[in-house]
């Protein structure tokens, strides 16, 4: 199958399958890290953690990518952007979203994978989660998987019946708009806050109707979970609305209950 706007030369089953493999590459090297417990913690400027790992993971795929995708550029957390920096193509890669979770035995984090497109966006997107033991992946008019099960957003449309999750961060304090994500939650029929990338794929399997991300997101955060959001039938936007995986906020949800957060403050 193509998508005849992203032209006939782009076949989403091609680079879903290359996505994946990416993926597997990344897990292999930080998977062994993460049940070893070997790895040294470093501290980034912006006061974020970061190991080996990390680094090993991004420098494999993007090794891997410059050799089969000569004519695709990648953006990673680690390294920034190599490859060919002025195709319209981009990979874009969090080696470990949820280093928090890594360094601490917490098993909830994850490869990010996604390829984007300079006009089309965000068009395939995998998810990686080796020590939960899942992946979620998702290519633009193929739809949505979990563990190679058919993601389906959930057709709940009210927010009193509603799972809702809520990442509370200092950003939210920053912008005053810490009460209103506590009132969503009050109106809620239940709130969880499982954060980082899990948040999103709980949505796009149907079992969170509603999830309000941090403060302070990058597109390495964001790229991958929006493909699998929207592939599952589901919306995802920034706090403003705006559908975007640039920007420093997201919001995902099953579509029928995004306009009780989303525009969120001024």
């Amino acid at each position: 199958m193509t998508l005849p706007d992203l032209g006939p030369d782009f076949d989403p089953a091609k680079e879903l399958q290359f996505a994946l493999q990416l993926a597997e590459l990344a897990s292999a090297i930080s998977l062994p890290h993460y049940v070893n417990r070997s790895f040294n913690l470093d501290w980034k400027a912006n006061r974020t953690e970061v190991t080996e790992a990390d680094r090993e993971a991004e420098l494999a795929i993007s090794r891997h990518v410059v050799a089969e995708r000569p004519h695709h550029g990648l953006f990673g957390e680690e390294h920034g952007l190599v490859g060919d920096t002025d195709s319209p193509w981009r990979w874009i890669i969090d080696p470990i979203d949820g280093t928090s979770n890594f360094v601490r035995g917490i098993p909830v984090w994850a490869s990010l994978v996604a390829l984007t497109h300079a006009e089309h966006g965000a068009v395939v997107g995998v998810v990686s989660a080796p020590a939960m033991g899942r992946t979620w992946w998702a290519a633009k008019g193929l739809g949505a998987f979990a563990d190679g099960r058919r993601c389906q957003v959930s057709s709940v449309a009210s927010l009193g019946e509603a799972q809702v999750c809520v990442t509370f961060a200092s950003g939210w304090d920053d912008l005053g708009l810490t009460n209103e994500l506590v009132q969503l939650q009050q109106h809620a029929y239940r709130a969880r806050g499982f954060g980082d990338f899990w948040q999103h794929m709980l949505v796009a399997e149907g079992a969170v109707d509603l999830a309000v991300d941090a403060v302070g997101l990058q597109p390495y955060d964001l790229a991958a979970v929006m493909v699998i959001v929207e592939e599952a039938g589901g919306t995802f936007t920034d706090r403003h609305g705006v559908r975007t995986f640039t920007s420093d906020t997201a919001i995902s949800s099953n579509g029928l209950l995004h306009g009780h957060i989303a525009p969120l403050g001024a």
